[in-house]
């Protein structure tokens, strides 16, 4: 450092140290300002205002507010809408009643007007404070969620019917020129509710770095069916994104899912048998569903989505969407479009098909003559088995066949021995190929009956129309008949015995009993007919009645089939028959592919087992 420098830095030192000291306030001035802050602070207290840093005795301490001071908060982003009164607005049509609360300007519950309970009580989709829906975003610094914000209504009610419309605009305001418009509208015979979300000079609001405003919907779904169970195993959140098919989440377990690639175009919460959807006119750029199972009782699931919202830097912006608050039934959620309707399982590949393109229209046009759902059943019973009736009759007359030649292959058994079971199915194919019987003649006519009887146990559980119906004594044959109540949990059981469980499953062991002397099956295949209906039993106790209904009418319908048929057949007409196939040449009979497939097996089979043995027999002659 040089002198010039060190001079410098002396004299600003010197006047900074005497410019302290000689403008330091005097002890009259210390005194005045110290009684002005008392009277300062005395006043405060007086006016309710939080007092500053200054010092106060208890009695005064006890004065003042805890809460923190509501003129800075209101100074703050949205800070009028702080507040605001909660009187609801309600929106009503035919169908439905929307109660709108202005904290959030949010949709706070739904009555289906046309339906009730199980416990025959007014119908809710959701209500209560743990349903929330708002827009989530930055602004000046902090995070705002229009659910906690009050909007001020543009009237107090809305009610419209048949074919009118009307619209009611719930407004968050901001300041002068800048505010959110929450625009729903209503039909007359219709279960969606509009929501048009149009923003007004808000691109400053908003911060700069957002593109995307978080839309936060959360639903708790009550239990409105008598089986809880159930009703959350077919419930969980669904959703369409882009052109690809309909996905959900989990139906047994917690889940979340990120939806990141592909425009989602809606997504529903949906309960057995009902939905609450909301479908996007311009589609969510993505997002983030959640279903929990809740173990509260009477709560089915608990459902949360985060979608994001494309948002402009213009003075205004739209995004239209649509509620669709309804019943999961075909042909009402068919006309939402958008392929809503397959949230509604079907079952597989190919059981939907037969399902969707053969059973419900069938049960639509029976449905059309204005009968009892029992009635529509039995008649869809048999108009289903008059269909199968050849299927029947081939597998029929198979069996007999079979039976017919059992004491020939008994005879071959005890000439043959079990001990080279190779060689007792070869001799047994070509006892078939003589008599011109097909072994597996019996089972492919019943395999292809299989799907359609597969297809039922989609398609009962998931009819919304047999939702409450009645039929003798089962009050609701969308659900189990508690005829027997344990009042205690049974392992696969559960706390009741239902009595149409019971009769499907005696009406099928005794179906086996026949069947088994008609096919004249011995040994284990005989035992195992009798424990699958017990299975079928502990599975089926807790299906719905209707499903049960309609497999105890197929079995006995299956006895007068059988029986009609048995009039017909002559097993002594049959027994000629194959004696005269014995005496033809074998040029003359038809082998069938799956015989001759059979017939190559064994040859190998046994090929392959003459030579172990000579190879196994010389390395034992050279050990020697």
């Amino acid at each position: 450092m040089d002198r010039n420098t060190f001079t410098g830095l002396f004299l600003i030192l010197i006047i900074l140290v005497g410019s302290t000291y000689l403008m330091q306030p005097s002890d009259e001035d210390i005194k005045r300002e110290k009684a002005k802050q008392t009277q300062d602070s005395i006043a405060r207290v007086t006016k309710n205002e939080a007092t500053p840093s200054v010092a106060l005795p208890d009695t005064a301490k006890a004065v003042v507010p805890p809460a923190i001071d509501s003129a800075l908060i209101k100074s703050g982003p949205f800070g009028a809408a702080q507040s605001g009164s909660n009187e609801p607005v309600i929106l009503e049509n035919e169908f439905l009643k929307v109660r709108i609360s202005p904290r959030g300007g949010r949709i706070a519950s739904v009555q289906l007007k046309n339906f009730k309970t199980y416990t025959q009580e007014p119908l809710i989709m959701f209500e209560g404070e743990g349903n929330k829906f708002g827009l989530i975003f930055g602004s000046a610094g902090q995070n705002i969620n229009t659910n906690e914000l009050y909007f001020v209504p543009s009237g107090k009610s809305l009610s419209v019917t048949k074919s009118d419309s009307s619209s009611l605009t719930m407004r968050l305001t901001h300041s002068e020129g800048k505010y959110i418009d929450y625009i729903y509208s209503l039909k007359g015979e219709s279960y969606n509710v509009g929501l048009t979300i149009a923003t007004t000079g808000m691109q400053d609001v908003v911060a700069p770095a957002q593109q995307h405003i978080t839309l936060n919907w959360e639903s708790v779904l009550k239990q409105k069916e008598k089986d809880l169970p159930g009703e959350q195993k077919y419930s969980s959140a669904y959703y369409k994104q882009g052109d690809e098919s309909i996905d959900h989440l989990s139906l047994s377990e917690s889940e979340t899912k990120e939806i990141k690639e592909g425009k989602i175009k809606w997504f529903s919460f949906k309960q057995h048998f009902f939905s609450n959807v909301l479908i996007a006119k311009n589609s969510f750029d993505s997002g983030e569903l959640t279903v929990n199972t809740s173990p509260d009782t009477g709560t089915v699931k608990s459902f949360a989505a985060k979608m994001q919202i494309p948002f402009q830097r213009q003075a205004i912006n739209s995004f239209p969407m649509e509620f669709y608050f309804g019943p999961n039934q075909l042909n009402i959620l068919e006309k939402q479009g958008f392929e809503i309707e397959k949230q509604i399982d079907l079952g597989y590949w190919p059981l939907k098909y037969i399902n969707r393109w053969v059973v419900l229209p069938v049960f639509n046009f029976l449905e059309g003559f204005g009968w009892g759902y029992g009635l529509i059943i039995l008649v869809l019973t048999i108009l289903l088995k008059m269909v199968l009736l050849p299927l029947t009759y081939k597998s029929y007359l198979s069996m007999a066949k079979m039976r017919i030649l059992k004491p020939e292959m008994d005879e071959i058994k005890g000439k043959v021995g079990e001990d080279n079971p190779t060689l007792l199915q070869q001799e047994y194919l070509k006892l078939y190929k003589k008599a011109g019987v097909n072994p597996l003649g019996g089972c492919l006519p019943m395999l292809l009956q299989l799907p359609i009887i597969m297809a039922f146990f989609f398609f009962f559980p998931n009819l919304f129309e047999l939702r409450q119906q009645s039929f003798l004594w089962m009050e609701d044959l969308s659900t189990y008949d508690a005829f027997f109540k344990l009042g205690f949990e049974v392992p696969f059981l559960g706390d009741h015995i239902s009595l149409m469980c019971i009769l499907m499953t005696i009406s099928t062991l005794i179906y086996t009993y026949f069947n088994n002397q008609v096919s004249g099956a011995t040994g284990q295949m005989k035992y195992i007919g009798y424990i699958t209906p017990i299975i079928f039993f502990g599975v089926l106790n807790s299906f719905p009645s209707g499903l049960n209904y309609y497999y105890f009418l197929a079995n006995l319908m299956t006895f007068a089939q059988q029986y009609i048929i048995r009039m017909f057949v002559d097993d002594n007409k049959i027994h000629a028959q194959i004696q005269e196939n014995k005496k033809k040449p074998a040029s003359e009979k038809k082998t069938s592919g799956f015989q001759k497939r059979m017939e190559d097996y064994m040859r190998q089979q046994q090929t392959a087992k003459t030579k172990g043995a000579i190879e196994d027999k010389g390395s034992k002659k050279k050990s020697k």
